[in-house]
C-alpha cells in the first residue's frame, strides 16, 4: 500500500533516470503500485519490441508528443491510455520529447 501524503511541492523531488527515461516518483509501494511523472527527452525510443506487463497502466500526456510505432499514430497533450494487464502496446518514440503522468497498479 502507498503511504499517506498530503499535498506537497513535487518540484522538490529529484529526477532519476531509469532505462533512459527521467522519472519523478510521486508515490510508490513495494507491490509495484506507482505514480510518477515520466519525462522522455527528444529522440528517446522505448525499444523495438511490443510491450506487455502484468499491471494496469494509465498514462496521461501532459507535454510534447509520443508516437506508437506499431499503430503509426502520434499522441499529444490531453491524450490518455488505460491498459489492462497483458495489453500489447508500443514500441514508442518521441521526436520532440514528452512529459506524462503514469499510474500503475495491480488488477487484483
Amino acid at each position: 500500500m502507498k503511504r499517506e501524503r498530503e499535498f506537497f511541492a513535487t518540484g522538490q523531488l529529484p529526477w532519476m533516470v531509469a532505462d533512459g527515461i527521467e522519472q519523478r516518483v510521486l508515490s510508490a509501494a513495494p507491490d509495484g503500485t506507482l505514480t510518477r511523472l515520466a519525462r522522455w527527452p527528444a529522440g528517446t525510443t522505448s525499444g523495438a519490441e511490443v510491450i506487455r506487463h502484468e499491471y494496469v497502466e494509465e498514462v496521461y500526456l501532459l507535454e510534447g508528443s509520443l508516437t506508437d510505432l506499431t499503430l503509426e499514430q502520434t499522441f499529444h497533450p490531453g491524450d490518455y491510455a488505460c491498459r489492462p494487464p497483458g495489453m500489447p502496446h508500443g514500441p514508442y518514440t518521441t521526436a520532440d520529447g514528452c512529459l506524462m503522468l503514469e499510474i500503475r497498479y495491480s488488477a487484483r
